[in-house]
């Protein structure tokens, strides 16, 4: 099957251990937009992506959203399976931003298996490090970076992920990957088309000059 392609310890694991994945392995294909897991509600279990684009998110009491990453071919999501490890309390909401399929591995099952076998419980720490540091690199950019080095930089990430200048997004899509409000996006945008930086359209951002936007982000 293709799973064992896009798991990186496949070959470290047991015979017993192969099967035992291979018998309770989900595969899904979700639709752009749908919820696939709600907070400490669920505890889906191991998120493989083979292909399309998960975003991962706080949300808060008041309803506003924070991206802490998203995923992408081959990544892997630990946090849909925070409950087979104690000490970790995120309440994040994963959203398909693109028509994805994926593969779930139960967690039950991963546990099981991580509790038995070196290799998956060292990888295991290996991908949460991974995420704790995408976390504290959001910390630090809230903490210590201006709106508007932010913006240039969604638009700049932007560009680099969908291969093009021309980005049908939305000034509320914006608001929520960086945890701000719509009004504030729009007014940092017009400046920004002001300065001959992008071009604005009904639900469609040009990126005009994006030399000019790596300077700010890197200012």
């Amino acid at each position: 099957m293709d799973f064992e392609n896009y798991f990186p310890i496949w070959n470290k694991l047991t015979a017993t251990q192969k099967n035992l994945i291979s018998d309770s392995l989900i595969t899904q294909h979700v639709k752009k937009g749908t919820i696939i897991h709600n907070g400490n509600l669920d505890c889906t279990g191991l998120l493989l992506v083979k292909s399309g684009q998960l975003r991962t998110y706080l949300l808060s009491d008041e309803g506003r959203e924070i991206t802490l990453y998203r995923l992408f071919d081959m990544d892997m999501c630990l946090l849909s399976a925070s409950c087979i490890i104690q000490s970790i309390q995120f309440e994040v909401t994963i959203e398909a931003e693109k028509d994805t399929d994926l593969w779930i591995i139960p967690a039950e099952i991963y546990k099981s298996i991580m509790q038995e076998s070196a290799p998956v419980a060292n990888y295991t720490n290996e991908l949460m490090a991974t995420r704790f540091s995408d976390v504290m690199w959001l910390i630090e950019q809230i903490m210590w970076k201006s709106l508007d080095k932010r913006v240039a930089s969604f638009l700049l990430e932007e560009t680099s992920i969908e291969r093009t200048n021309e980005l049908k997004i939305t000034h509320e899509t914006i608001a929520s990957h960086l945890g701000s409000h719509r009004e504030v996006i729009t007014r940092m945008l017009r400046y920004f088309q002001s300065e001959g930086l992008v071009k604005l359209s009904r639900g469609k951002i040009t990126i005009l000059d994006s030399k000019n936007l790596e300077i700010l982000r890197k200012s």
